[in-house]
């Protein structure tokens, strides 16, 4: 396996530095970009239909072994943590960092409260509390250079099954998610994360679970560039060409775990 221990690692050499090396040796982003969506979407599929292909621990390595599975056939490294520190960026809060060396801590307090929870007996808002506060940790983890959503998304999945609910992505927008998971990162200076933006998306998507019911595929895979997705930002980097942001909103949405987020209805 090549050496990813620089950020300038992940890519190609000039004048392809704007690819990131993958398996099957595509220089063109654009067409990386198509065939990551189609590689990962078969794997996401897989998963969906075998759950078992993964060990469900709800810990760093289930989370590890998705990224392994749903990026197999794109990056040497997937499964593999991010060697770099990186920044998440936005309109409303600027910058914040995300270090390699908190990846486990955040990671390990999610299994704490996967493993503390009574998913069985949770109604939706209970099932939204927690399910947030859940996947506000694994975000601010941010564990791998790229992926990150897509995998957060299948291991909230694999969360929900031990409930009575499904979780559609579907109903919820880019717009509001990445929104929702920009205003949980921790304050400036402080460790915890702050969930309570998510809680109305999760209270959202969550659908009642049936025999026909099958997890919903994330929609904005379908437009997310690889050099975008998920925030990969080395610290002191500018955006990438053409990033989008999420709408401007308040500094912080209301802390109560009722308060509705934009654009999300119960």
């Amino acid at each position: 396996m090549a050496r990813f221990d620089t950020w300038e690692s992940y890519f190609y050499p000039p004048p392809d530095n704007s690819t990131m090396r993958n398996v099957a040796d595509i220089r063109d982003p654009n067409a990386l970009h198509s065939f990551e969506y189609s590689a990962t979407a078969l794997r996401q599929r897989q998963l969906n239909a075998d759950p078992s292909l993964v060990a469900h621990t709800y810990d760093a390595e289930h989370l590890r072994a998705i990224h392994r599975h749903l990026f197999q056939d794109v990056y040497e490294w997937a499964g593999e943590y991010r060697t770099q520190n990186m920044l998440k960026s936005g309109t409303m809060r600027g910058f914040a960092d995300v270090n390699t060396g908190e990846i486990d801590s955040y990671l390990a307090y999610a299994k704490r409260l996967v493993q503390q929870t009574d998913w069985g007996r949770l109604d939706r808002d209970q099932f939204g509390a927690a399910a947030a506060n859940v996947f506000a940790h694994v975000n601010q983890a941010h564990p791998f250079r790229e992926g990150n959503g897509r995998s957060s998304k299948v291991f909230m999945e694999h969360v929900a099954q031990q409930s009575r609910f499904t979780l559609d992505y579907a109903r919820v927008s880019p717009q509001v998610w990445n929104q929702a998971s920009e205003f949980s990162r921790p304050d400036i200076g402080r460790y915890d994360v702050v969930p309570d933006s998510l809680v109305p998306v999760f209270r959202h998507i969550a659908v009642e679970r049936t025999s026909t019911t099958t997890p919903g595929v994330d929609p904005a895979a379908l437009a997310r560039s690889p050099l975008s997705a998920s925030y990969p930002k080395a610290p002191g980097r500018s955006a990438p060409t053409g990033q989008q942001s999420p709408p401007r909103g308040p500094a912080r949405p209301g802390r109560g775990y009722g308060t509705n987020g934009p654009g999300i209805g119960r």
